[in-house]
């Protein structure tokens, strides 16, 4: 395995990353149901034992709850890994969320994620949304100077499109970027990924499997089925009509994994880390169970002419649509 070097920072970092959204549980806006606890730790330590250095929470994820975790996690491992998390998202009592880029606001989280991970500095912090847009300017300003205090290391930014990431280079350089990018969510190609590769900004994309559609585990009757508490079963990539073609790529990516003796998520991580641009993937594991069904990805790679059988597949049925 092979790491690479996160945008401007001293940060090397393995091809794939822990992601604890879902570990976070449920009760909030965007929680992915309930989870317990002991498999959460179980599944970071899995991951972190398996050459994983990095693990990517937020605040918000369980409000509050997901930082928790990850602390207990880091208190039982051996090698410690750099630890990630955003700022950005507030909730209310109801679970629901809404944003403020205010810089007391983004100083009053630093210090309470500072608390629940129980660290005395972040890796590295990000802000989470760029809402409201008014008001980037001000919370890149809070965040360098939080940064310049050593409260944190380094600073990045996600969900940014490419005016907005303009405007905050303006005040203090951006060391990252997460953006959602797979199979199914490529927004990013045109502009996004293309600055940040000519601005040597690193980018950890999110939801590389989107949301474990593309993991393989997913059928058609779980994703019809998914609790109301999941947020997923809100999402039109896991309803029709856009499931059928989204499982019929899955079967794409299991035939191509079968002659690779992989899993078709480390087939659908590949394919995102094939575009130069990208640093790394978040990959959400919610007990070890999972962790082998994704850790292959570390070192396994895309040959071009299986990139472009994936690119065949939709070209098909964006012929037949």
């Amino acid at each position: 395995m092979t790491t690479k070097r996160l945008g401007n920072s001293d940060l090397d970092i393995s091809p794939l990353g822990v992601g604890a959204w879902a570990i976070g549980g449920s009760g909030w806006q965007f929680g992915w149901g309930a989870q317990d606890d002991s498999e959460s730790v179980a599944a970071i330590r899995a991951a972190l034992d398996a050459g994983i250095n990095w693990i990517d929470t937020a605040a918000v994820y369980g409000l509050g709850h997901s930082e928790e975790m990850v602390a207990k996690a880091l208190s039982e491992a051996g090698t410690k890994p750099y630890v990630f998390t955003k700022c950005e998202r507030l909730w209310r009592e109801d679970g629901s969320v809404y944003g403020s880029l205010k810089a007391e606001s983004i100083r009053k989280e630093c210090e309470a994620s500072l608390r629940r991970l129980k660290l005395d500095v972040i890796d590295l912090y990000q802000v989470h949304w760029p809402q409201p847009d008014e008001d980037v300017e001000e919370g890149w300003t809070e965040m360098a100077r939080l940064q310049q205090e050593g409260k944190v290391r380094w600073i990045g930014v996600s969900n940014f499109n490419v005016p907005q990431m303009e405007r905050a280079m303006r005040i203090a350089p951006i060391t990252s970027l997460q953006p959602p990018y797979s199979l199914l969510a490529r927004d990013a190609e045109e502009r996004i990924l293309p600055f940040a590769e000519a601005h040597n900004i690193g980018v950890i994309v999110y939801s590389p499997m989107k949301n474990g559609l593309l993991s393989g585990g997913m059928t058609r009757e779980r994703a019809l089925a998914l609790p109301a508490d999941d947020w997923r079963s809100r999402n039109p990539a896991f309803q029709e009509p856009q499931l059928s073609r989204n499982l019929k790529l899955v079967d794409l990516l299991r035939r191509i994994g079968e002659r690779n003796g992989r899993q078709p998520g480390e087939v659908a991580i590949a394919w995102v880390l094939h575009n130069s641009a990208v640093t790394g993937a978040i990959v959400g594991v919610r007990k070890p169970s999972q962790v082998p069904g994704v850790i292959g990805a570390l070192d396994y790679r895309l040959r071009n002419e299986e990139v472009a059988e994936i690119e065949a597949f939709f070209q098909t049925e964006a012929a037949s649509a």
